[in-house]
Parts: structure tokens; sequence; C-alpha cells
């Protein structure tokens, strides 16, 4: 499914470097990551992955979108899944050059979400990581259209599309992995007598790989 329409090629401080970007359900060639996923699926133009480590959101639903000529990042979406309180969390990562006090929106044809502010940046790009509204987890849900996300650079907004065909698939996919995950980790683990370790208290962030440059 080509969803992806020519981006300006005035958004050059975005990194959004050529024209006919898609989606891709794999991360693009260049750089090792730290860790893999023991576990994927696809579905549509997402991936469920699932890592082999003991996490409170062990698996997510994944969405690559990469330049075709160069394979470079343009965008990910990192949806997980913590059954422990039946919360999800999401990462957005976008290129450097965005403007920061701006923050970014999500909107598709049945959810428009307020600003969300950037939590952290790095070398790949910048990062929204926070828990994510039941409102938008069922707009993206029921969507009829790709959605997208509206960024702003050099005093103007972009707008970035992305897949939504295969989500619902790939996220009941993702509960039910991630649920049977955390239960067999709770049972191959258990917690010591008079463990009362709390949660963090900051949000953890969707287990998506370290970016590439």
């Amino acid at each position: 499914m080509n969803m992806m329409k020519a981006l300006s090629t005035g958004a050059l401080a975005l990194g959004l470097l050529a024209v006919g970007a898609s989606a891709q359900t794999s991360p693009p060639p260049g750089g090792g990551q730290p860790l893999q996923p023991s576990e994927t699926k696809n579905f549509g133009d997402w991936q469920v992955r699932c890592y082999p480590i003991k996490s409170p959101s062990p698996c997510d639903m994944y969405e690559l979108l990469a330049n075709k000529q160069t394979q470079q990042r343009i965008m990910s979406v990192s949806i997980a899944f913590m059954p422990n309180g039946n919360k999800h969390v999401i990462q957005i990562g976008v290129p450097l050059g965005v403007a920061i006090q701006k923050g970014l929106t999500i909107e598709s044809d049945t959810y428009t979400s307020p600003q969300l502010h950037y939590r952290r940046c790095d070398r790949g790009g910048c990062y929204v990581e926070m828990l994510l509204p039941d409102d938008a987890l069922s707009g993206l849900s029921s969507a009829t259209s790709p959605a997208r996300v509206k960024v702003f650079a050099e005093g103007k907004p972009f707008e970035i599309p992305f897949s939504l065909n295969g989500f619902n698939d790939a996220h009941g996919a993702m509960q039910d992995l991630a649920r049977k995950k955390t239960q067999t980790a709770s049972a191959a683990t258990p917690p010591a007598a008079g463990d009362n370790t709390a949660p963090a208290a900051t949000t953890p962030p969707a287990p998506a790989p370290t970016p590439t440059p």
C-alpha cells in the first residue's frame, strides 16, 4: 500500500530528502542494533516485535518510514502494551531540525491529538515518548485513511503520513503476545519475600531499537 505522498524539498532540515517515501516494517540497513527482537510478525505495514528481556512492555508494534533511495529514516512509530495496568506507551521518532517548542500532533480522519512534547533528542532524531491515551488508540483504530504526524520546522508545518494498514491486527497480536510473555516471566521469576520495589516513576518508552543516524 503506497500511502506516502511527495514531501516538500523545503524540509531538508528535517531530513525529508527525497520524494516518494514509503512504509517499511524493518529498520533500514546500516549500523547494528544493540538488541534484536526474538520474535516478529508482520501485519500490513506494521510489525509486531517481542524482545528477549524482562520488561513491563515486552512487545511493541512498529512502523518505519524511510527514504526509498537512501533508506534514511524519516519517521518511526512504536506503540507498546503494558499488561500490568492495561496501558499503552508510544514513541514517535522524527528527524533533527524540528521546532522543539512546538512539539507535534497526531491526526487522522477520526482523531486529532493535543500538542505532544518531545521528551529527548539524540544524534538520530527527536522523540515523543509518553502514555498513549485511550481516545488516541481508539481514534487510530477506527480511522479509514492514513494518519499523519504534523511537525514544525523553519517556521512551517510539515505533515508526515503513516499507514494504518494492519493496525488493528497488529494491536491485537501485540497485546496477546505481551500478556503471554509477562505471565511467563512472572511465573519463572517469582518476587522475593519482602520485595517492595515500586515501578519506575518515569514513563517507560516503547521498546524501539536505537535509531541509526
